[in-house]
């Protein structure tokens, strides 16, 4: 029986290959509170940018952030452009090609429109009202909100717009007559233009999802779990609640 020793398994996990790269590569297509950039600087921040820096902490290695659009998100996964998708919503065509890690918090999306706008008066909770011909319902492209909307409407024209930024300026310089996008973005834009935005929550609702980690495919489940357990302290401690909380304050702070 001395000679039935099982050596100890030495896999060279994904996490493995970042820490000899020495970076953790974290794209960064903008949503409010929880993907941000400050135009000015070009200084990075939000509650999943948060969790990104953090993760990199876990790993010993250095942060690096990379532009990208709600487009091409998921397949610069693919395509080895970068290690993480933050805040992004788990739907099962997009599971068929990525990873995802466990979910770290739940969207749902609503829609606002500008308050003196005739075409968006009195709207209705079922979007009927919203779904006619003339009308211009705007979201980011690609996101999930992106398809719920191509899905529902038929009448209306859809546009399309590279991230949150160029979306709340659209409406607000009136482009598209309404915004669709994740309920704590339009919140954001509401609030911080109380007198011009009111928001329409759909009924019924016309998207709940997940909102979790992309991760590249060829991840093992170890690898996933590393992740996993990471963000599970990290969501029962509250700090991903608190980091959005703060982070919707820098934004309201910056509107002003």
């Amino acid at each position: 029986m001395a000679g039935l020793q099982v050596a100890p398994a030495h896999a060279e996990g994904y996490w493995s290959e970042v820490q000899k790269r020495g970076t953790l590569r974290c794209a960064s297509a903008i949503s409010p509170p929880y993907v941000m950039k400050d135009l000015k600087t070009g200084e990075y921040g939000g509650a999943y940018l948060d969790l990104c820096k953090q993760f990199a902490e876990v790993l010993k290695v250095k942060i690096e952030f990379v532009d990208t659009t709600w487009d091409n998100i998921v397949a610069g996964l693919q395509a080895g452009k970068w290690d993480m998708s933050p805040a992004l919503n788990r739907t099962p065509a997009r599971a068929l090609v990525i990873n995802y890690s466990g979910i770290a918090g739940y969207d749902e999306m609503n829609f606002a429109y500008l308050l003196a706008n005739e075409k968006t008066k009195n709207p209705a909770a079922d979007l009927s009202t919203f779904d006619v011909a003339g009308m211009r319902i705007g979201v980011m492209s690609g996101s999930a909100q992106d398809h719920k909307v191509t899905e529902r409407f038929k009448k209306a024209q859809i546009v399309r717009l590279p991230d949150a930024n160029g979306l709340n300026l659209a409406l607000l310089s009136g482009r598209v007559d309404v915004a669709g996008a994740d309920s704590t973005t339009n919140l954001l834009l509401q609030t911080a233009n109380a007198d011009k935005v009111g928001l329409l929550e759909a009924h019924p609702a016309l998207m709940k999802q997940g909102i979790s980690f992309g991760l590249p495919p060829q991840l093992t489940y170890h690898d996933i779990q590393v992740l996993n357990i990471f963000l599970e302290e990290k969501v029962s401690l509250g700090a991903v609640d608190a980091s959005l909380k703060h982070w919707s304050e820098v934004y309201l702070a910056g509107a002003k």
